[in-house]
C-alpha cells in the first residue's frame, strides 16, 4: 500500500526556492535541502525525483508566483511609463534584498547555461511572458500617444527585458538600489 505524503509539497518547494535563490544550485547539496526543508532524503526523492527535480519545481514556483506578480503589476494603471518604472524598480528592490541575491531566474541562467536545456526553456518562457506583457502595455501606450512610435513595441519590450536582466546581474555586484535606480530612468528614455 502506497504511503501518503506527510508534508506540504508547495511549502517545501517555496523553502527550496529560497535556499536555491540565496545559495545557487551547485552550492546547495541534497543534505542542505533535507535539513532546510525538514524532510528525509527518501521523502525528497519520492516527491521530486532528485535535486534537479526540486530545482525545476522551485524555478516553476518562482515563475508562477514572483515573476507572475511582476507581470500583473503591468496590468494596473494606464500610465505606461509609471507602471514600467514601478515594475523595474520593484524587481531591483527584490534583487538587492537578502544581501544582494539577485533574481532566481537570472541566477539560474548564469549558473546553469548553456548545459541545462530545461532551465533555458523555463527562463525563456518567463522572458517571453514578460516581453509579451510589456509589448502589450507599450503598444497601447503608443496608440494613446504616451510614448514614441519610432520603435516597434515588441522590440522595445525586448530591450526593456534585456536591460532588466543586466540590471539584475549588476544588482548582485552592487546591491545598492538607490545607486542603480537612476539607470532605470536612462532606460526609460527609450520611450521618448
Amino acid at each position: 500500500m502506497a504511503r501518503t505524503r506527510a508534508f506540504d509539497t508547495e511549502a517545501a518547494v517555496r523553502k527550496a526556492m529560497e535556499l536555491f535563490w540565496s545559495r545557487g544550485y551547485e552550492a546547495t547539496s541534497v543534505r542542505d535541502l533535507t535539513r532546510h526543508l525538514g524532510l528525509g532524503q527518501g521523502s525528497l526523492y519520492a516527491a521530486f525525483g532528485d535535486k534537479d527535480g526540486l530545482y525545476r519545481a522551485a524555478l516553476e514556483y518562482y515563475r508562477t508566483s514572483l515573476a507572475a506578480d511582476a507581470l500583473s503589476s503591468l496590468e494596473q494603471g494606464t500610465d505606461a511609463r509609471a507602471v514600467i518604472r514601478a515594475m523595474l524598480v520593484e524587481r531591483l528592490r527584490i534583487a538587492v534584498g537578502e544581501g544582494g541575491r539577485g533574481c532566481l531566474a537570472v541566477n539560474a541562467v548564469c549558473e546553469r547555461l548553456p548545459e541545462d536545456a530545461a532551465t533555458r526553456r523555463t527562463v525563456r518562457d518567463m522572458q517571453d511572458a514578460s516581453r509579451n506583457a510589456l509589448a502589450e502595455v507599450l503598444g497601447a501606450a503608443a496608440a494613446r500617444g504616451e510614448i514614441t512610435t519610432r520603435h516597434d513595441p515588441y522590440t522595445l519590450a525586448g530591450f526593456l527585458v534585456t536591460f532588466l536582466n543586466g540590471l539584475l546581474v549588476s544588482s548582485k555586484i552592487t546591491p545598492d538600489a538607490p545607486g542603480l535606480e537612476p539607470l532605470v530612468e536612462v532606460a526609460l528614455t527609450a520611450l521618448d
